[in-house]
């Protein structure tokens, strides 16, 4: 067994005595891996190196972290709730100080929580799976829509601007081979940051959002009941928006955000209204008319942004995703501004839709 790993466990709080830790799942972010005890009666655990590269603030981070599970276990034991262990993530802390959830080593920091047994996620999206979400990121919005915390941004949102910054740079000398892309994607600025605009007159409130709404997000039971909402490193203050429509912007394509044959891409509006069906569920305990009427912004708003967000990079030379070939950033932007424009051609539909809901 890794001493070095053996040694970072014996700092938190565990029951029972380690018997084996193995890499977990497959994450891209975080280094995750499984720690099995060997008392049949004490719990295993989940062992994950955070990525300073992208959580740069681990004490935010942890303390966001802390603030959204506490609050959510309250509500859990006010309703009445049974098994409540397996519907919300514990997090262990430290033997030497209770009050922190991480330690560093060797300037890595780690964290630990328990992990659930006879859970599982899942990968297809589906509209059962999608439905299934929709009520689980509602309902998690629901419970945190009166946390009496600030959370921290622990990722800072993109903004138009720093794609008009790096043209007017243009560090890759590309701007002029997609300059009727830049054309199109800002022909629709003002339109796509009125959310903005209202939040600043304070017509829309922030609230707290997961941001990386994905149906692997959640765990199943062995009933395929949905126990909890997972993977809280991105939980910070935003509009209802992110959460809403992030989920449908890659779940409601018909093909991989990649996918260089855009004859293949578009909205799908079967995803789309389970995932609807869903969310105004369990969400609409909280919902203003306004952010319920705006969601057919929302589902366009996150495909025009990755575009832009895309286009920024390929500008900027590939220097944020990876790229397999030298115009993979280019295929993206050029699929999910095709996204966009099919999205945005049936928002009549969508509010038709959303309408009926009430």
């Amino acid at each position: 067994m890794d001493q070095k790993l053996l040694s970072i466990v014996d700092q938190f709080a565990i029951s029972g005595v380690v018997a084996e830790i193995k890499p977990l799942g497959e994450g891209l972010i975080n280094d995750t891996l499984l720690v099995k005890t060997a008392q049949t009666e004490a719990p295993n655990y989940v062992l994950q190196r955070v990525n300073t590269n992208v959580f740069p603030d681990v004490d935010m981070l942890m303390n966001n972290i802390r603030a959204v599970t506490g609050h959510i276990r309250q509500k859990l034991q006010t309703a009445g709730e049974a098994d409540i262990d397996r519907k919300v993530l514990t997090f262990v802390p430290l033997k030497k100080d209770p009050s922190k959830l991480y330690t560093t080593v060797d300037g890595e920091p780690w964290r630990l929580m328990v992990f659930i047994n006879d859970a599982i996620t899942k990968q297809a999206v589906n509209p059962e799976s999608s439905e299934a979400a929709g009520e689980a990121f509602g309902k998690f919005q629901a419970m945190l829509a009166d946390i009496p915390v600030q959370l921290g941004e622990t990722i800072k949102e993109f903004r138009i601007r720093q794609l008009k910054e790096v043209i007017a740079a243009d560090p890759a000398g590309r701007v002029a081979s997609v300059q009727p892309i830049i054309d199109e994607l800002l022909s629709y600025a003002d339109e796509m940051t009125v959310a903005e605009r209202l939040g600043r007159e304070g017509k829309l409130p922030k609230r707290i959002c997961h941001c990386d709404t994905k149906v692997n997000n959640m765990m199943f039971d062995k009933n395929d009941q949905v126990l909890c909402v997972i993977d809280l490193d991105t939980v910070m203050p935003n509009f209802i928006f992110s959460d809403y429509g992030d989920f449908l912007r890659t779940a409601a394509n018909f093909t991989a955000e990649d996918d260089p044959d855009l004859s293949k891409v578009g909205f799908n509006m079967e995803i789309f209204k389970a995932f609807t069906r869903g969310y105004l569920r369990s969400a609409k305990s909280f919902l203003t008319p306004l952010e319920k009427e705006m969601l057919p912004y929302a589902a366009t708003l996150f495909p025009y942004m990755q575009a832009v967000r895309f286009l920024w990079d390929y500008i900027s030379g590939d220097k944020y995703w990876k790229c397999k070939y030298p115009e993979h950033n280019l295929d993206r932007v050029k699929n999910q501004l095709a996204l966009f424009k099919s999205a945005y051609a049936l928002k009549d539909e969508m509010a038709k839709f959303i309408a009926e809901q009430s």
